[in-house]
C-alpha cells in the first residue's frame, strides 16, 4: 500500500500537518454548521463526520470511508438513488440530505482556504 511510519514531537503540529489540516477542516465544517444549521455543535457532529467520511479526498483519491472499508458507504439517505427511498421516512431523508449537501458545500470551501 506504500504506507510509512513518521514520528513527531508531541505538542510540534508542522511535524504532522496532515492531521492538523483534518483538524482544521473540520473545525470550520462544524463552524459553518452551528450557524447555518443553528444549535448546539454536538448536535451536528455526527452529521459532518458522516459527511466528511464520505466525501472524495483528492489526496487519496477517493472517500475515507472507502478506503477503510474497500467499498462505498450505503446507508438510508442514499437509497434514493437506487430506488429505495420508499423504504424510510421521506421527510427524514429529504431533510438528512439536505444538511448533507450544505455539510458538503462547507467541506469545499473549508478545503479551497
Amino acid at each position: 500500500m506504500g504506507t510509512g511510519l513518521k514520528f513527531s514531537t508531541s505538542f510540534h503540529p508542522q511535524t504532522d500537518s496532515q492531521s492538523e489540516r483534518t483538524i482544521q477542516t473540520l473545525e470550520d465544517m462544524l463552524r459553518a454548521c452551528v450557524l447555518q444549521l443553528k444549535g448546539s455543535w454536538d448536535t451536528h457532529l455526527p452529521l459532518i463526520e458522516f459527511a466528511y467520511n464520505n466525501s472524495y479526498q483528492s489526496s487519496i483519491e477517493m472517500a475515507p470511508y472507502e478506503a477503510l472499508y474497500g467499498r462505498p458507504c450505503r446507508t438510508p439517505v442514499y437509497w434514493n438513488e437506487v430506488g429505495e427511498r420508499k423504504l424510510v421516512d421521506l421527510e427524514l431523508v429529504q431533510i438528512t440530505t439536505n444538511n448533507i449537501k450544505l455539510i458538503r458545500e462547507n467541506l469545499r470551501i473549508a478545503q479551497d482556504q
